[in-house]
């Protein structure tokens, strides 16, 4: 059996660095910066902000890029980065480290849990990019990986090339799973080739959706970065699938036939996070009605069971023009660089994990 710190020591791993910043800086834009402790957030949904929650050292755990994060059975939160001195950090709520495993995924992105038979299992997704010690970024596959939470490692999926799925010039960087309630696996190729690829709950391959070439335009994915299984009706479970690059989710059945799109103009939305009748996510960057973005621009979005946008911790107050949302910015003096995930305790809490965001932990965000 394979010690749990060093499970994936042998498996072929690569990178997770993202796509270049863009040369505008919309912190330029924001000199009046607040205090870090201040009140973010609208409609009732507000936060008040903590970014030194985390209680860990740089020299013991350093990090890179906080990618992402889920709540396990027993309440304790995990995280996946891609610094390879420990890409899962595993913490109670008050920001103590209880645990850290992993040292081989450069390229740890995505992260998602799911419960079988009383236990708790991980997802972890390697995007297939890293950056060497020059300074150099290079690409290799990228990988999927279920786990217990402790780090044994139970199967893995690789590039969907070999089952004679993808062509030849079909590139594999997943960046996200989602798991059904029936156990399948959905893997969004979203470095890749665009792909939401279904697979069984062993990971035998079923169908792939998605891509660039649809006869309808709506059923493509540009930049499929997340997925989420949205169960917010107990009978009637669809699939929110990111398409970042046109600033909207687009919702599929279970099969993988579009049902309609959610448009976030101006926000580059990472994946969806269901809590309660809520859907959070971490944005990225955010543009101006000119189509302007800018680095540094993210923040959180919270929608309500109508999907429409209630709350922007961090960016600027939802505002809606004959039922149509209008582009939202970061928020002056917002304490967010890139919001790239975010997990909610049961309290309503709010964790938000960051990419490119000067190597600091996940940021607290307590309900008021």
């Amino acid at each position: 059996m394979m010690e749990r710190r060093d499970f994936i020591k042998n498996t072929a791993v690569a990178s997770a660095l993202v796509a270049a910043a863009p040369v505008n800086s919309f912190a330029i834009l924001h000199k009046d910066v607040k205090p870090d402790d201040q009140i973010i957030g609208q409609g009732g949904y507000t936060y008040k902000a903590d970014k030194g929650w985390a209680k860990i050292s740089v020299n013991s755990h350093p990090l890179a890029n906080c990618h992402e994060m889920v709540q396990d059975s027993k309440g304790r939160l995990i995280m996946l980065g891609d610094h390879t001195q420990n890409n899962i950090l595993i913490f109670d709520k008050s920001g103590k480290l209880l645990d850290y495993w992993g040292t081989a995924l450069p390229g740890g992105h995505g992260l998602t849990i799911s419960k079988e038979g009383g236990e708790d299992f991980l997802l972890l997704t390697d995007c297939g990019w890293a950056v060497d010690k020059t300074g150099n970024s290079y690409g290799q596959s990228g990988q999927v990986l279920k786990t217990t939470v402790d780090g044994r490692l139970i199967f893995a999926i690789g590039h969907p090339r070999t089952i004679g799925v993808y062509k030849d010039n079909e590139p594999f960087k997943p960046t996200e799973t989602a798991v059904a309630p029936n156990g399948d696996i959905y893997v969004a190729d979203g470095y890749g080739s665009d792909y939401i690829i279904h697979y069984d709950s062993k990971g035998q391959y079923i169908r792939h959706f998605g891509g660039h070439n649809n006869t309808n335009k709506e059923h493509n994915l540009v930049n499929a970065h997340g997925i989420t299984v949205d169960t917010r009706d107990k009978n009637n479970p669809t699939l929110v699938c990111t398409s970042r690059e046109e600033n909207c989710f687009k919702i599929f059945t279970m099969d993988g036939k579009f049902i309609k799109r959610i448009d976030m103009p101006g926000m580059y939305v990472c994946r969806a996070v269901i809590d309660d009748q809520n859907i959070y996510a971490g944005v990225c960057w955010s543009k101006d009605t000119g189509g302007n973005r800018f680095d540094y621009s993210g923040f959180v979005t919270i929608l309500d069971k109508d999907n429409k946008v209630i709350s922007n911790p961090g960016g600027s107050a939802p505002v809606y023009r004959s039922g149509v949302l209008q582009p939202t910015l970061q928020a002056p003096g917002s304490i967010f660089q890139h919001g790239h995930d975010v997990c909610v305790d049961e309290d309503k809490n709010v964790y938000v994990c960051q990419w490119n965001a000067y190597h600091t932990a996940p940021v607290k965000l307590t309900r008021v």
